[in-house]
C-alpha cells in the first residue's frame, strides 16, 4: 500500500530543491558577465519554474501542502558566495562552476526519488515526466559549459 503522505514528502523534497536550483539560476543571470549565460539561465529557471509548479499540483491531488520556499541549506550556501564573491570577485568561471555543483546535486536528488519504491504509480509518473525536463535542462548546461571551456 501507497501512503500519501511519503508521496508529499517525497515531492515537496524535490519541490524545494528545484526551487534552489531557481533561485541558483536567477542570481547565476544576473552574476553572468556574458549575456549569452544570462538569458540561458534565465531560460533554466523559467523551465524549472513549471516543473515546480506541476509538482505542487501533485502534493495538492494528494491532499497535502506544497512546499513555496528553498531550502535553509541553499539560503546559507547563497549567503557564503555573497561573502566569498566580495572577497573574491566572481566571473562567468566561477558562476559556472556553481551552476555545475548545483545541477549535479539536483540530479543526484531527482535519481534518488526515481529509486524510491514506496512511491505510488501516480506520483513515480509525475516525477518521470518532470525528470525528463530537469534531465534535458542538464544536458543543455553541458553543452553550454563544454563550449565555454572550449572558448577558454
Amino acid at each position: 500500500m501507497f501512503e500519501k503522505s511519503h508521496d508529499i514528502a517525497v515531492l515537496n523534497s524535490l519541490i524545494e530543491t528545484t526551487l534552489d536550483s531557481i533561485d541558483g539560476y536567477r542570481r547565476s543571470a544576473e552574476e553572468a558577465t556574458s549575456g549569452r549565460f544570462a538569458s540561458e539561465f534565465l531560460a533554466r529557471a523559467e523551465e524549472r519554474r513549471r516543473v515546480v509548479e506541476e509538482l505542487q499540483q501533485e502534493v495538492r491531488r494528494h491532499g497535502g501542502t506544497p512546499e513555496d520556499d528553498g531550502s535553509v541549506l541553499a539560503a546559507a550556501h547563497r549567503a557564503f558566495l555573497t561573502i566569498r564573491d566580495r572577497v573574491t570577485g566572481s566571473d562567468d568561471k566561477a558562476v559556472l562552476a556553481e551552476v555545475d555543483r548545483g545541477e549535479t546535486y539536483l540530479d543526484e536528488k531527482w535519481q534518488a526519488a526515481l529509486r524510491d519504491d514506496q512511491l505510488s504509480p501516480e506520483t513515480r509518473s509525475v516525477i518521470t515526466r518532470n525528470y525528463d525536463s530537469i534531465r534535458s535542462g542538464r544536458e543543455r548546461w553541458e553543452a553550454v559549459h563544454r563550449s565555454f571551456e572550449a572558448a577558454s
